[in-house]
């Protein structure tokens, strides 16, 4: 018999301000290490005043972790010290891993007077966080959608589901990312690995995350589960929209300053010393 997660912890994402003055909302971050192991951060840009965003995040450094980037609205121009430029659309992902180390830039753009997405931070464990950087950016167009009724689409950004494999492969913690839509009074259930981090972040709608029919979630909600073999949850009247996470804890120590996650505080330094003398970047692949 599969035994449904229990609701852990609720946060509420709270306004905080990123990049070269970006108003955002972040779900959990710094202080929450390490209880969302594997992943760090989770922060929510959404907006409909351009005046919140345009400033946007200039060249700045990452080593240690991965950073990925869902587009709902809007677009995010991007470039970095390897050459590498492109922008990422409504629908569109893009998937970081900046190992030993990228000099990027993020600068979102409105469409149509929308913009806004969200970026997850995911951790890299000890052997894997000097590996080479390498970019997976995914078209909202290969994106796989499960509609097992009419009253529940699952895109599959990464993870397997139902037989179907999101495009985004070959990530260490093996994660799910699902962005899951249910529509009024609909009940949803999903098989997660016992022992993994599973945690939901409401971005539509209202609902539940509790099978006794406990508090309702609803807009910038997020909900961390216990263990278990298995989450739900419950639409209301108005339907719910939530992107659902789910990945391999690495259980090391974190040492995090900045935009730089690594294992020990001499790793760290280490780090902003090459950043500032120049040897920061270690590969052109």
């Amino acid at each position: 018999m599969k035994q449904v997660r229990a609701i852990e912890r609720v946060l509420r994402a709270y306004a905080t301000v990123e990049g070269a003055g970006v108003r955002l909302h972040r779900a959990f971050g710094y202080y929450e290490v390490p209880q969302f192991d594997p992943f760090l951060m989770l922060d929510d840009f959404r907006s409909n005043k351009p005046e919140e965003y345009l400033a946007g995040f200039p060249l700045h450094p990452h080593r240690g972790i991965e950073t990925v980037t869902y587009m709902l609205a809007g677009t995010v121009d991007h470039e970095d010290s390897m050459g590498n430029a492109g922008s990422i659309g409504a629908g569109d992902v893009q998937w970081m891993t900046a190992g030993s180390g990228v000099i990027h830039q993020e600068m979102p753009r409105p469409v149509k007077g929308r913009m806004g997405g969200f970026q997850l931070w995911v951790n890299l464990p000890r052997a894997d966080k000097m590996m080479d950087p390498r970019y997976q950016e995914i078209k909202s167009d290969v994106i796989p959608v499960f509609s097992p009724r009419n009253d529940i689409d699952i895109r599959v950004i990464a993870g397997r589901l139902n037989g179907i494999t999101g495009p985004v492969r070959g990530i260490v913690t093996d994660p799910e990312f699902l962005d899951i839509s249910l529509g009024p009074d609909t009940v949803f259930t999903h098989p997660v690995k016992p022992g993994s981090t599973a945690l939901a972040y409401v971005i539509g709608g209202e609902g539940t995350f509790d099978s006794r029919e406990g508090h309702r979630m609803s807009n910038r909600d997020l909900i961390l589960f216990g263990d278990g073999s298995s989450v739900w949850a419950r639409s209301s009247g108005a339907g719910m929209r939530f992107l659902f996470f789910c990945g391999k804890p690495i259980g090391e120590p974190v040492a995090w300053r900045g935009p730089i996650v690594m294992n020990t505080r001499e790793e760290l330094r280490r780090a902003f010393r090459e950043y500032a003398d120049g040897t920061f970047i270690r590969t052109n692949t």
